[in-house]
């Protein structure tokens, strides 16, 4: 009996753990119940969120510091409460920004050759979030452009050469649970606690769309789906079954995919590949990541394997695709975040050719921005500038995050003098407080009307229920 097997490039794709001794080992890793993935990476460092006795802290770790890490690493201290979430510039891999429990934003430069001694005094601190910051996340080509997301429901867009806060996203009605933007950055996509999935224009906070995503009561993941106009959510039904979601953005009332995965509690971790299409999902207190190829058919979502491992996860990162080993075919690299532990996993092709496999490694997203902050805001839109791996990526030379201190130091007094007025604002005059109480009035009327409304109609049901248990 014949069947049809499906062609493709990644049907043989698999995942190969590092060893041991290549591995991050000796870590403290921070205990927070906060949903982030805990571990960032880009092409020369791996942030980590730390556990510590006081205050906020994460370390910075350079890849070629393998093996048993010193009991007493250096790490960037500065924040107040604990660090929730960090970020790397992705066209400066020397910068990265960091939120806390503290309600602030903290930028950090990185010294050349890596953290040697602890640092405890960031480049910019942003202030304006008035609970916790949950998540942080740049721009993918305006550059200096960062979004940070707040337990108190909203969503703020920083210009961080100047100190400034560009835009107030408030359109949230609970706690934020994940974000993402699109391709050129012109859209944010988020998951909330109200169960709600929105998109969200970039420019002017406006909610483009909105759904109901998933309905179970733990926390839902998205990412958007690179340069098409689909999004990938990840969640619980009501039975607390995981679930994936596929979505088109251009008609968001029902997800056009769905797939169940398995009863496990842990939260699904989605990253997409732009390059390859394929979509990791990893669990959070399991140690499988399963990997689907997006192709546009009927179908639309393929499953491909699943690498499996005893040792659970707790978080995941997800290296830039400029960064991976060409020579071996190494299509994806995930960073595997244990108890105190950080185990690298290569996904490869196989292929005998020792040739450069130009047909699996399209131009790729660089490490140079599109945009600036101040052209996206007037409108400007671009997509990444792509580079050709064939001639082996180099990461840039340091570059030296240029701040406009008179910038900073005014926006600075705008957001004291704002706060001020806010303090000193005048109660409300005569006027004002009269239409407030007649509206006030009014509700109370209506509700003690339905209250008298309802005590009869359980006097009824009383007197029913009597009859009824005489008939017996």
């Amino acid at each position: 009996m014949s069947f049809f097997v499906r062609p493709s490039k990644f049907r043989h794709v698999f995942g190969t753990p590092y060893r041991r001794p290549d591995c991050y080992e000796n870590l403290r890793i921070t205990r927070n119940a906060w949903d982030t993935n805990l571990v960032k990476v880009n092409p020369l460092f791996i942030s980590v969120n730390l556990q510590s006795g006081g205050g906020g802290t994460f370390t910075v770790i350079n890849h070629d510091n393998t093996g048993k890490l010193s009991d007493n690493l250096p790490c960037f201290n500065g924040h107040s409460a604990c660090v929730l979430d960090t970020d790397f510039n992705p066209f400066n891999d020397y910068i990265i920004a960091s939120g806390s429990e503290d309600t602030k934003v903290m930028i950090w430069n990185i010294p050349e050759n890596g953290l040697t001694e602890s640092i405890s005094k960031p480049v910019l601190s942003l202030e304006g979030h008035k609970k916790k910051v949950g998540h942080v996340l740049f721009h993918p080509t305006a550059d200096n452009l960062l979004a940070s997301s707040s337990a108190d429901m909203t969503i703020r867009l920083w210009d961080i050469s100047k100190g400034a806060e560009k835009l107030n996203i408030d359109c949230h009605t609970q706690l934020v649970q994940s974000l993402d933007w699109n391709y050129n950055g012109d859209l944010l996509t988020t998951t909330c606690k109200d169960k709600k999935l929105r998109v969200i224009d970039a420019r002017t906070g406006k909610v483009a769309s909105e759904t109901n995503g998933h309905q179970g009561i733990k926390g839902s993941r998205v990412c958007w789906l690179g340069d098409s106009e689909r999004i990938a959510t990840t969640g619980f039904s009501r039975m607390s079954d995981r679930q994936l979601f596929l979505w088109d953005v251009k008609n968001m009332k029902e997800p056009i995919k769905q797939e169940a995965i398995d009863t496990s509690s842990g939260i699904l971790m989605p990253f997409y590949d732009n390059d390859t299409k394929l979509l990791f999902l990893a669990g959070k207190g399991d140690g499988n990541i399963r990997y689907y190829e997006i192709v546009d058919d009927d179908t639309l979502l393929y499953f491909i394997s699943e690498y499996k491992s005893s040792e659970p996860q707790r978080g995941m990162g997800f290296l830039p695709k400029r960064a991976v080993n060409t020579n071996e075919v190494e299509i994806d690299r995930l960073y595997k975040l244990q108890n105190n532990c950080i185990e690298p996993i290569s996904f490869k092709v196989p292929r005998k050719s020792d040739a450069f496999a130009s047909d699996i490694y399209p131009d790729t997203v660089g490490d140079q921005p599109a945009l600036t902050c101040e052209e996206f805001f007037n409108g400007k839109s671009a997509k990444p500038i792509l580079i050709n791996l064939e001639t082996k990526f180099k990461p840039s030379a340091k570059k030296e995050l240029k701040i406009d201190e008179k910038e900073v130091k005014a926006n600075a007094e705008k957001k004291r003098a704002a706060a001020e007025a806010e303090k000193n604002k005048p109660i409300l005059d005569n006027k004002e407080l009269t239409a407030k109480c007649e509206i006030l009035q009014k509700e109370n009327d209506t509700l003690r009307d339905t209250i008298k409304e309802q005590e009869i109609k359980i006097k009824q049901l009383e007197k029913e229920l009597h009859r009824l248990k005489l008939f017996r």
